[in-house]
């Protein structure tokens, strides 16, 4: 990359930031005024400064971009799942089309588009759909737009036997939406200005809604609201949430002028979750999933109409070596979700007359030792069939319905990935690397087979670790684009994550945050020390949370690291976690802790991404941005660039990306979204000398 061109400079600007006697300079803190015209200048700038230096690797990313979409089925249908009697419902791509068609099909096999997503995109450049809620006729539907990127949707309603909307719109709807039984009546969540939804109210179809009644306001900037139907369709359930603490509400789904019942009220550092339930035997009652006096959570069931926690029975108690960590209610059955040794696993349990027997439970036996599996589409109760997915590093997304009285498995899709791809040729293996603390920290790795273990090999390791969030084991398309360049590709499960149980989570979250970074390094070394790779074949990737991650490994340990991939990265965590009036800040403090109180503002200080860049060489960097993004500021990468290259002593180019009329996610078209992944790989392949 000789004769370059020189990066875009940002002016000093210094800005000094004071908390608890310590000052801190931050040169570039006039980048967060999105209306400075100055900034969108600079931010073009970068993008024009990244397309240069990449300029280079057009034809590879043209021919990555052909090469991953080629492997796709572009003409593709999901499953159809039944809803009701009458409908199932499936989506549809078609070639050429950057969205999905929303598409039902009657016993008769008679199709119906009832929402095809390229037609509300037509003329922007972003388009999400969220908030897609049938009505209990299903005569009606609601559906919430996003044109930007910044995740407040305009919901309107639709009829899907005329195919036309009515006249109700409303501004400014977060996530989660619920219909009243008699479709009267529709719930919906609304934001505060910090992005934080703490409203729930209530809309009469066919009213304008300056007319809509509010249900419930949360006032502590910790809790977030959120509102939703169970399967059984008879409550909807309201949720108030911290990071640590909640509380349901429900109303009677055929009462929504009632007002809300509450099942237990918060208390500190417990959680519980509902799963509605009935039967001719038992009732109407709740199954709920809890932490009290049970660190990796317990089951107990309730009657629905005496639901106080004083009256609630244990079903399964907590055990030290699984995390429980959700329930589907059927008819018959209970379909669990667990966690156990760094995998999940379901289990059936049939229910007998008094519905607590477990005289018959069983596991759903997976056949690979690394693998995923997870709840499919379940839309009815009264079922015996229970759908799932199923995928692993080398096994694509497999579509299965399991008959919960046979114990009989059906196969209903396999994803379709055309061309050559034989899943014999490849291997997935789970390794353990050794922390700095001597805790063993569980990697996914799959690579072909043909690659050897001579330290010669490409390789990519991805982190998340926050959040409970696992990165569980699946299969990818786009990273064949990899493996059959010889790169090895892991994941490394580091705490902060959820995948080993909830000390796993709390191990890497607050005063051990560290943790989660010292985890990852000690995952790169072992790839290094295993003969997977090595420090000039690495490359280390992570977003948002996980970006935080990169961002503080590349500052303890660069020299492990070829180039490095952080995507809207958290990086000026300090400064961000000081602002209350940023989306999300005061709710995170349970996730990243209270900078306000000085020793949380130390710790926090000792490992933020931006305050610890020293001058050292920093390997080849590209970084992401959104400019809308709601979650984690544009400022925060582009700032973190700047100091970056003012400080490293390396002269590997440190590139900016930034999607100026997208959010945290990135391009929302298929093949937009395609085509960034390609300049990614092409990066990426150019780092290590492979283009």
């Amino acid at each position: 990359m000789s004769n370059t061109p020189n990066p875009p400079v940002a002016p000093h600007r210094p800005t000094k930031l004071s908390r608890h006697g310590d000052d801190r300079l931050d040169e570039w803190y006039w980048l967060g005024n999105k209306d400075d015209s100055e900034v969108i200048t600079h931010l073009e700038a970068e993008n024009a400064y990244t397309s240069t230096i990449l300029a280079h690797t057009q034809q590879l990313q043209q021919s990555l971009y052909d090469e991953m979409l080629a492997r796709i089925k572009q003409d593709d249908e999901s499953v159809p799942a039944r809803r009701g009697d009458r409908w199932s419902y499936f989506t549809r791509t078609i070639a050429g089309e950057q969205y999905e068609q929303h598409v039902r099909v009657d016993t008769e096999g008679n199709e119906h588009v009832w929402f095809d997503e390229n037609i509300f995109a037509a003329g922007h450049d972003y388009f999400e759909v969220a908030n897609l809620a049938i009505s209990p006729t299903q005569n009606l539907v609601m559906y919430g737009t996003d044109t930007d990127g910044s995740e407040r949707f305009a919901l309107r309603v639709r009829n899907l036997v005329t195919n036309e909307d009515l006249d109700d719109e409303i501004a400014d709807v977060h996530y989660g939406v619920a219909w009243s039984e008699d479709e009267q009546h529709l719930f919906y969540t609304r934001l505060d200005e910090s992005m934080r939804p703490f409203q729930i109210w209530r809309h009469e179809v066919g009213n304008p809604c300056e007319t809509d009644v509010l249900v419930i306001q949360e006032d502590d900037d910790a809790f977030f609201l959120g509102v939703g139907v169970g399967r059984t369709r008879e409550y909807i359930e309201i949720g108030i949430y911290s990071k640590t603490s909640s509380e349901v509400l429900v109303i009677p789904s055929g009462s929504p002028l009632a007002d809300p019942i509450l099942i237990a009220a918060r208390r500190p550092e417990i959680e519980y979750s509902i799963e509605h339930h009935r039967s001719d035997v038992a009732g109407s009652r709740f199954f709920i999933i809890t932490n009290e006096d049970a660190p990796n959570f317990r089951m107990m069931v309730v009657d629905a109409a005496n639901p106080g926690i004083e009256n609630w029975t244990e079903v399964i108690p907590t055990r030290a070596d699984v995390r429980l960590d959700d329930v589907d209610a059927f008819a018959n059955h209970l379909v669990i979700s667990e966690r156990y040794n760094g995998l999940e696993r379901i289990v059936i349990r049939r229910l007998s007359d008094d519905d607590v027997s477990d005289d018959d439970t069983w596991e759903l036996e997976q056949s690979e030792e690394v693998y995923s599996v997870f709840s499919g589409t379940n839309f009815n109760f009264d079922t015996n069939v229970f759908r799932y997915g199923y995928t692993s590093m080398t096994t694509p997304r497999t579509v299965f319905d399991y008959d919960m009285n046979t114990k009989e498995r059906t196969l209903l899709k396999t994803q379709a990935v055309l061309g050559d791809f034989d899943p014999a040729r490849y291997l997935t293996v789970r390794e353990w690397a050794t922390a700095s603390d001597g805790t063993k920290i569980p990697m996914s790795i799959v690579r072909a087979k043909h690659v050897a273990l001579d330290g010669k090999a490409p390789a990519l390791l991805y982190g998340y670790g926050s959040y409970e969030h696992s990165i569980d084991p699946t299969f990818s398309s786009i990273r064949l684009s990899l493996l059959d360049r010889g790169f090895v590709f892991a994941v490394a499960h580091v705490r902060g994550g959820g995948e080993m149980g909830r000390e796993w989570y709390e191990r890497g979250k607050f005063n051990e945050k560290r943790n989660t970074f010292t985890d990852f390094v000690a995952c790169a070394e072992h790839l290094i020390s295993h003969r997977y790779s090595s420090p000039k074949r690495l490359i280390a990737r992570g977003g948002s949370a996980g970006g935080l991650l990169i961002g503080a490994v590349v500052n303890l340990r660069p020299d492990l690291f070829r180039a490095i991939v952080a995507e809207v990265p958290f990086v000026d965590t300090l400064t961000t976690m000081l602002d209350e009036s940023l989306p999300l800040t005061t709710y995170e403090y349970e996730e990243w802790g209270n900078p306000n109180d000085a020793l949380v503002y130390d710790y926090m200080k000792s490992y933020a991404p931006y305050d610890n860049v020293t001058q050292q060489p920093y390997p080849r960097m590209f970084v992401t941005a959104g400019l809308n993004d709601p979650r984690v500021g544009y400022w925060e990468p582009a700032k973190w660039v700047q100091r970056l290259r003012a400080n490293t002593t390396s002269a590997e180019p440190i590139l900016l990306r930034t999607e100026m009329g997208a959010g945290h996610g990135g391009p929302s078209g298929r093949y937009d979204a395609l085509h960034d992944e390609a300049m990614v790989i092409a990066f990426m392949l150019d780092a290590l000398n492979l283009a």
